[in-house]
């Protein structure tokens, strides 16, 4: 008997926008090669699949091309599935590096969502790299607002993180998905993370994902959380949270909240909305 996809866009900006995921929720994981061709029939840039495991649940991640270890809009996706399921609660959840949580509830007007990420870190990214990533997008280094130096930041997954002076370069990214996919696979990188920093705590963010098969991501809540372990790294003034902003550009809004504690490598909540995609 197949398994059951159900299909939510997580981060929706109500009733429309958001990264639509696969959720499978079974009795046991299928084999990987079975979950791999799901992810690959289903074609969205993650389905996540989980199965009872204790007092939690054994959750994998697949995009189209790969495994990835963490996907923060599945997650979401999932949390938003299992308060459907079980009624609005905080899950455990053990991913194949580390345990984390997500809480899914039913609000007046639908769904939402928000996971606990597994620790961050940070670190500057090489110059090589960096001027490579110019390269690929056909940025400049003058286009580089360099508050936020090139880093690379992990929250789970490891995101490669350019910020860009203005809002009209990161509206006219183009780039060459092979040349992308190979960058990211040679650099260990899921996402290229591109962001703007309208002020100090709201962001606008495009997420090239050439290393699932994917040209970009409306939605990328594991690189908001490493953009928030990264923030405060830098002791940039996030008063506590950040606002994303990200889809706009592609015609699929989606909103994402970011909650970041004083403490170092410490967990990232990150939340928003869910809506359910018609059958």
């Amino acid at each position: 008997m197949e398994p059951r996809v159900e299909r939510l866009a997580a981060f929706s900006d109500g009733e429309v926008g958001g990264n639509p995921a696969g959720v499978v929720v079974g009795p046991a994981l299928p084999g990987a090669d079975a979950m791999q061709a799901i992810a690959a029939e289903v074609g969205y840039s993650e389905t996540a699949f989980a199965a009872p495991d204790g007092d939690g649940w054994r959750v994998r991640y697949f995009a189209p091309a790969m495994e990835v270890p963490f996907c923060g809009h599945a997650t979401i996706a999932l949390g938003a599935a299992l308060a459907i399921r079980r009624g609005d609660g905080v899950f455990p959840l053990v991913l194949n590096e580390g345990r984390i949580t997500v809480e899914g509830r039913r609000t007046g007007t639908g769904l939402a969502a928000a996971l606990q990420s597994p620790p961050t870190r940070s670190r500057p990214a090489g110059p090589d790299l960096a001027a490579e990533a110019l390269t690929l997008f056909g940025y400049r280094p003058g286009d580089l607002d360099l508050r936020l130096p090139p880093s690379i930041a992990e929250a789970g997954a490891r995101h490669l993180v350019l910020a860009l002076r203005d809002r009209a370069a990161l509206a006219a990214m183009r780039y060459d998905q092979e040349a992308g996919r190979a960058m990211m696979a040679a650099n260990g990188l899921v996402t290229i993370s591109l962001v703007h920093a309208e002020t100090p705590r709201l962001f606008h963010a495009r997420n090239p994902f050439a290393a699932g098969g994917v040209y970009e991501d409306p939605a990328t809540g594991a690189a908001a959380a490493a953009l928030g372990g990264l923030l405060r790294d830098l002791g940039w003034p996030h008063g506590g949270g950040i606002e994303i902003r990200q889809g706009e550009d592609m015609g699929a809004p989606s909103r994402l909240r970011a909650a970041i504690t004083g403490e170092p490598g410490a967990s990232i909540r990150v939340s928003g909305e869910v809506r359910v995609i018609p059958g």
